[in-house]
């Protein structure tokens, strides 16, 4: 099957022709992100079965954390209890992640804005969705302390798109960043996951489908196979 590595400069391409030539939202981008990442959660690490399993999502105020509080959502409609920790306070989002937080208020879940407290509950799963592709230098402030505790508490992650604190460019990781167990990359992989060194951060890597059509990847000169024929995620690396 061809499926291309592409750069960030690339998917930030993708993500604009989404919106400006066919006419595809970031809400329905977002939507797919999220379904398909709590469909993965509940097969890989929650044995079918999200009844009842506790499930800790770190969220940051970009496109990654709204995917990350839709499969909130998708989680808590299928029985899992959740936790969000937000990386910002909730004044501090804005547009469809702030959008995708005001739904989760309405449904009464727990957010822990900022602040990376659990309840004395054993976590069967943390979904980090804290800082996407743009990543920019080393993680900071808040976003940086909820990467290392996570890393620290010895349960299975589940990145979306790229492990928060890994340059999906380069593959570099920057300090702190998480190690994954399994990473749900968007659309299509990224060039910095064939580098050396990035597989112990990335984990087991899937991608997803967010609905790209493919003719918009043959307007940016790529050409693929039909990728997701059948199936909304494929099993990429071990």
């Amino acid at each position: 099957m061809n499926i291309p590595y592409i750069t960030t400069e690339q998917m930030r391409e993708v993500d604009r022709l989404m919106i400006e030539q066919f006419h595809i939202s970031l809400v329905q981008m977002m939507e797919n992100a999220g379904r398909n990442l709590a469909a993965l959660a509940i097969e890989r690490f929650l044995d079918n079965n999200p009844n009842g399993k506790r499930v800790v999502i770190l969220a940051g105020r970009g496109g990654n954390g709204g995917g990350g509080l839709v499969c909130a959502r998708r989680l808590h409609n299928w029985g899992a209890n959740i936790q969000v920790i937000t990386a910002h306070p909730i004044d501090q989002y804005r547009g469809v992640p702030a959008n995708q937080l005001q739904i989760l208020q309405s449904l009464n879940l727990t957010i822990s804005p900022a602040q990376f407290e659990l309840a004395d509950q054993p976590v069967d799963l943390i979904i980090d969705a804290i800082i996407g592709y743009s990543l920019s230098g080393c993680p900071t402030g808040n976003a940086a302390d909820m990467i290392s505790r996570a890393n620290q508490m010895g349960v299975p992650i589940l990145s979306l798109d790229v492990p928060s604190g890994l340059d999906a460019a380069s593959g570099k990781a920057y300090q702190p960043a998480i190690k994954a167990t399994a990473t749900m990359t968007l659309a299509l992989p990224k060039l910095g996951f064939q580098q050396e060194g990035a597989a112990e951060y990335l984990g087991e890597l899937y991608l997803a489908d967010i609905s790209v059509p493919r003719e918009l990847y043959t307007v940016m000169g790529i050409y693929t196979d039909n990728i997701f024929s059948g199936k909304d995620i494929i099993h990429l690396t071990p």
